[in-house]
């Protein structure tokens, strides 16, 4: 009887538990109001395919060979970007024709040469000291052995044209007296393929302090479909976006199911994934750092690390899609009214 009667108290508290719970979970759903609808599809249609396509191909090509850390090819991959950043007018975070963060040789070991990350920047309003970072790398495998060069379409060109996309939406929107209430940084990362020492770099000496950067949402590997959705391909994998803040995860599913319906896979979300993704790209630094962070990623596919991951396999509709999608998640977080926070900050969570 005793027994019947502790487990019976055990099966009260649980049941009282859970909706307190889920009465938490469900305010912090019911805090987040959707900001500008119509202008976030008015300039979201800005980003199409056919200029993702055209951005691709050339940063692809084979004349940026690879795109090998510190390299030549790499070298003109980051000119590309700071040349494009140009003349869309978009500024840099340092002012002037610096769009260099450098990082030298002396950072790294197994003689990789010096190299840079490269920023662009568009000044929020009101709140322009908190920052949101959207990211993506750069620099690829460069040149095999057999004298192959590793293009690295979608791994990862397909979110370096996302970011630069999505700059230009933001910069429309600012032309025309809608810009972002706080400010957005777009962050090419160099040395990801070399363990992620671009981003290791930039956390440790960071632009802007870290303390206010609001969330990164990183992009590696958004243009292609895996075995996985081959029946339905209308899909990302989102990792990440629940571990340091719950509001950070439920804005993403309210844009999406406000705009998009993509179907937001969070298999690789697990803690128990095998492939360990969530600590395999950029953004994992900075969740190291206590910022919030999102994943965006595609999965792995036959040309995954291979000279075979070419600009031609790209679904370019479906990049234009998803690269939609995180322009939106950007725009209301940048605009709302209230900083998104991580859990430990979150009034709905204490």
């Amino acid at each position: 009887m005793k027994s019947f009667l502790i487990l019976s108290l055990f099966i009260l508290i649980g049941t009282c538990s859970t909706p307190k719970y889920t009465t938490k979970i469900q305010n912090i759903k019911d805090s987040i109001t959707l900001k500008d609808s119509l202008l976030v599809i008015k300039y979201a249609n800005t980003i199409t395919s056919q200029e993702l396509k055209i951005h691709l191909y050339e940063f692809a090509s084979e004349e940026f060979e690879g795109r090998k850390v510190g390299e030549p090819g790499q070298k003109l991959a980051s000119n590309f970007l700071k040349s494009y950043y140009q003349n869309e007018n978009i500024k840099s975070p340092f002012g002037g024709v610096n769009y260099y963060q450098e990082i030298p040789q002396s950072f790294f070991s197994n003689g990789i040469k010096s190299t840079e990350n490269v920023l662009a920047y568009i000044e929020g309003s009101d709140k322009k000291n908190e920052i949101i970072i959207i990211s993506a790398h750069l620099d690829h495998l460069g040149i095999n052995n057999k004298g192959e060069i590793n293009r690295g379409a979608d791994d990862d060109g397909s979110g370096t044209v996302a970011l630069m996309e999505m700059a230009q939406a933001f910069k429309k929107a600012k032309e025309n007296g809608h810009g972002p209430r706080r400010s957005i940084l777009f962050l090419h990362l160099t040395a990801e393929e070399t363990g992620k020492q671009g981003s290791d770099f930039y956390t440790r000496h960071p632009v802007f302090p870290l303390k206010n950067t609001v969330c990164n949402l990183n992009i590696d590997m958004i243009g292609r479909v895996d075995d996985a959705h081959k029946n339905n391909k209308d899909y990302i994998y989102l990792i990440g976006s629940d571990r340091l803040s719950k509001e950070l995860h439920y804005v993403s599913e309210k844009v999406n199911n406000a705009y998009f319906n993509i179907n937001l896979d969070y298999k690789f979300n697990s803690e128990n994934d095998s492939n360990r993704y969530y600590t395999r790209s950029d953004h994992y630094n900075f969740a190291l750092k206590g910022v919030p962070v999102i994943f965006y990623f595609n999965g792995e596919h036959n040309d995954y690390h291979k000279p075979s991951d070419t600009p031609d396999k790209i679904d370019y509709p479906l990049l234009e899609k998803r690269t939609k999608l995180i322009f939106a998640t950007t725009w209301q977080i940048a605009n709302q009214e209230k900083r998104l926070v991580s859990d430990a900050d979150n009034e709905f969570l204490k």
